[in-house]
């Protein structure tokens, strides 16, 4: 059953009638709130300020905005040089080009410095739809989960994402913090609780548990609810930071149920699933199904038919639940 302490929207399971809006709305919105919180927050962007949605901020605050045209590369030096000097930067593009175009800008001179830069990743995963495979970012969490003093991020939707953005103010050292650019259900509330670095358990199961992170949050609860149906049912965890990932919450799950299902919109090695089979063949072996893209491109077409394409949807979940319950050890 839906866990009653994490306060989601009370429709949530119905996708009639279930809100849905892009998650970088809530990127635009949280930097507003950090710009307004403290003045030293600066963003700057490559040529993308509404996509992105980072041109609230930039009407609100145009003296603080610093539009750097398509320069990912020097997008990430100048807010390293920036935040040197006391200011905190918020730079935004599509992942594919920050941090996949400027990966070793933000490598030497943000982390390696241990400047304070928020590097806003938009339009992440299969989900950007027609754009395609150039500007479809599916590895991005694997290249920033690697570096070294990284906070990663990867929010359920848009109010989640307002709330992974202001709190990335008061953190220290690079955040890194990605959003899909199609409407997706808005699942939390004001009330739903959000720490960098705690998952939160949004549905209770014995069966199998699925630890989730961004958009696909949503399917995995669909998915749940179907299953339940069935008999099966099944523990969600939100892990909307992938790194530092929930050790606690991640072996208590395996302990829990027996077995544990990932999801997310990002090649199955390298991001979420990886830092999950890793903790768990360090700490508590269980059997291990993963949700995502597997080894290849994307592809243009409509974003709800590329997930389904991409065995992303409900049905797959569903299918590698079953998987999951098969393998597990008898009790």
């Amino acid at each position: 059953m839906l866990n009653p302490k994490v306060k989601l929207v009370p429709n949530v399971l119905d996708s009639q009638k279930v809100e849905h809006k892009p998650i970088r709305d809530g990127y635009g919105d949280g930097l507003l709130l950090a710009g307004e919180a403290n003045p030293n927050v600066v963003a700057l962007c490559a040529d993308l300020s509404e996509s992105t949605r980072t041109q609230p901020f930039q009407k609100k605050f145009p003296e603080r905005y610093v539009e750097l045209g398509v320069a990912e590369q020097n997008l990430a030096t100048v807010a390293s040089g920036m935040a040197a000097m006391g200011k905190i930067p918020y730079i935004s593009s599509y992942a594919m080009f920050s941090p996949g175009r400027n990966w070793e800008q933000i490598r030497t001179t943000i982390a390696y410095n241990g400047q304070h830069v928020v590097i806003a990743g938009a339009h992440a995963g299969i989900s950007v739809g027609p754009d395609g495979a150039t500007h479809q970012a599916v590895e991005d969490l694997a290249i920033m989960r690697v570096m070294p003093t990284l906070t990663v991020m990867a929010p359920c939707d848009a109010i989640e994402a307002k709330k992974a953005t202001l709190a990335a103010l008061s953190l220290s050292g690079p955040v890194y913090i990605r959003f899909a650019r199609e409407k997706t259900a808005v699942v939390t509330t004001e009330a739903t609780p959000f720490q960098v670095g705690r998952a939160e358990m949004f549905r209770e199961g014995s069966d199998v548990a699925i630890i989730a992170c961004g958009p696909l949050v949503y399917n995995a609860l669909v998915a749940a609810e179907e299953l339940s149906t069935e008999g099966i049912e099944v523990t969600i965890i939100n892990s909307h930071t992938v790194k530092p990932l929930d050790v606690e919450m991640v072996v208590q799950a395996a302990k829990a149920c027996g077995a544990v299902v990932t999801v997310e919109e990002h090649q199955i090695n390298g991001g979420l699933g990886s830092a999950v089979c890793e903790t768990l063949a360090e700490q508590h072996p269980v059997p291990v199904e993963r949700i995502g893209v597997r080894d290849r491109f994307g592809e243009s077409g409509d974003p709800n038919e590329l997930v389904e394409h991409f065995g992303m949807g409900a049905q797959s979940i569903k299918e590698a639940v079953r998987r999951a319950l098969g393998r597990k050890s008898p009790r």
